[in-house]
């Protein structure tokens, strides 16, 4: 029987969050369907290209969460 993989398959493969025998599936499935190795491929470049974004706030975020910080303060009960 012939095991139909879907996207989210291959992002936990990718994740390294599949069993042995998933593996085992998942590149034999590889092996013969050229479809499912193009799918896999274009997400791991978009994982790739994910893990380059840059992971700070702007400037900006972190004025407005300091401006909103400091107004909610003014308005504390004690």
């Amino acid at each position: 029987m012939i095991k139909t993989f879907t996207q989210n398959d291959l992002i936990r493969y990718i994740y390294q969050e599949t069993t042995q025998e998933e593996n085992t599936e998942i590149e034999n499935a590889l092996i013969f369907d050229e479809a499912l190795s193009d799918e896999l491929i274009e997400l791991q470049e978009t994982v790739g290209a994910i893990s380059i974004v840059e992971k700070s706030p702007s400037k900006l975020s972190i004025d407005k969460i300091l401006s909103y910080s400091k107004s909610y303060d003014m308005h504390a009960v004690n």
